[in-house]
Parts: structure tokens; C-alpha cells; sequence
């Protein structure tokens, strides 16, 4: 599997990771799909989105593939007044993902990054290394170190 910048980082931080890979479903990018094919719960596996906040701009989020993200839960935690999802067509510019790929590591931008409290719950995590079909497994905790995420309740 090919190195990315997501698990660059992780190796300059010296956090261990181990990359799974799939063979990608191009008509179903969803995080509940990669964790079928990987074989895990959809719980195990984080979703990465961006959304945009009033007052605080561009939020990037991860939290379980089966659940639902709280955009008023987001903007409290966030501090902002409103939350709302940024347009797929914007994801890829704000980001240097392309949907499907979104990873927490690595974004172009240095964005504020809220991880679902949900994750520490898990001992690993998995969660997008910036291309499609290729994921890293780590610890929440790690990944949260790395990110330098708020944790806390955004998913429902």
C-alpha cells in the first residue's frame, strides 16, 4: 500500500499505526462499506466530514461510520452559533481529499478537528489515510494527540 501524508505524520510523531487496505466500491464510498469489506464494525470505523461554522469557519470531524453527526451538538462544542455541512464540491479544494479519502491527517489547511467521544471506547480505530481503500488503524488517543482534537459528543 502507498505511504501517504496522514501516515507520514504518524511516523514523525513515532505513533504506531497499521494500514488496511480494500478494494474500493466506487458507487458506495460510505464508511459503513469500508467496514464491511475490512471485515470490522461500522463502530470501529470513522468517517471524516467538514463542515463550516458561523464565526469559527471550516470544522473537520470524525465519528463512527454508523452514526449521524449532531450539527447542533458540533456547534456548541465548537462554539460556534450554527453549524452546517460544506458542499462535496468545496471538500476536495478545503481539504486536498477527495471525498471518500477524507483523512484526519494531513489536511492542507490546519482546521480545528473534533473526534466523537465514541472512539474511546475502542482501543484502535479506523480511519481514512487520504486515499480511497486505505485505512490506518490506531489508537483513538494517538490519533488525537496527532490531530490535536477536542474530543466530545458531536454523533448521534
Amino acid at each position: 500500500m502507498k505511504k501517504t501524508n496522514a501516515v507520514r505524520i504518524l511516523e514523525k510523531l513515532n505513533l504506531p499505526y497499521r494500514l488496511r487496505g480494500f478494494k474500493v466500491d466506487p458507487d458506495d464510498l460510505s464508511a459503513e462499506r469500508a467496514a464491511e469489506l475490512l471485515g470490522v464494525s461500522p463502530q470501529m470505523v470513522f468517517k471524516t466530514l467538514v463542515a463550516r461554522g458561523t464565526g469559527s469557519g471550516v470544522l473537520v470531524v470524525s465519528l463512527s461510520g454508523d452514526s449521524e453527526l449532531d450539527l447542533k451538538a458540533l456547534a456548541k462544542l465548537s462554539g460556534s452559533k450554527k453549524v452546517e455541512m460544506v458542499p462535496l464540491k468545496e471538500v476536495q479544494k478545503l481539504t486536498g481529499y477527495m471525498r471518500g479519502a477524507v483523512s484526519p491527517l494531513g489536511i492542507k489547511a490546519s482546521y480545528p478537528y473534533f473526534l466523537d467521544h465514541s472512539a474511546l471506547q475502542f482501543s484502535e480505530i479506523i480511519v481514512s489515510a487520504g486515499i480511497r481503500g486505505t485505512q490506518i488503524e490506531l489508537a483513538p488517543r494517538d490519533l488525537a494527540a496527532a490531530t490535536g482534537a477536542v474530543v466530545g459528543k458531536i454523533a448521534r
